[in-house]
């Protein structure tokens, strides 16, 4: 997995596009008890099934590789001049 750089702060971005997304789709918006562990891998199954993110494998389904995934996922999203892609 190669790193990315501003990946904290695409992954804060992803997040924040993806609630908006999920939103739209009719679900509630998170709890502000919720981990951000519980929100990302909430974001990305609904991203996966509505096919918007490629699944990874089960066996590779871990935190790191979820955070990734959605960074990889925002990165195509924004502008490629966009100031996080800098």
């Amino acid at each position: 997995m190669k790193k990315i750089r501003n990946e904290n702060a695409l992954l804060k971005k992803a997040i924040e596009v993806a609630q908006r997304y999920a939103q739209g789709r009719g679900y509630k918006s998170f709890s502000p008890t919720d981990s951000s562990k519980q929100k990302i891998e909430s974001l990305y199954r609904l991203l996966v099934h509505d096919k918007l993110i490629v699944p990874l494998p089960e066996d590779k389904e871990d935190l790191a590789n979820l955070k990734h995934r959605l960074v990889v996922w925002i990165s195509k999203q924004l502008p490629p001049d966009h100031e996080l892609l800098k």
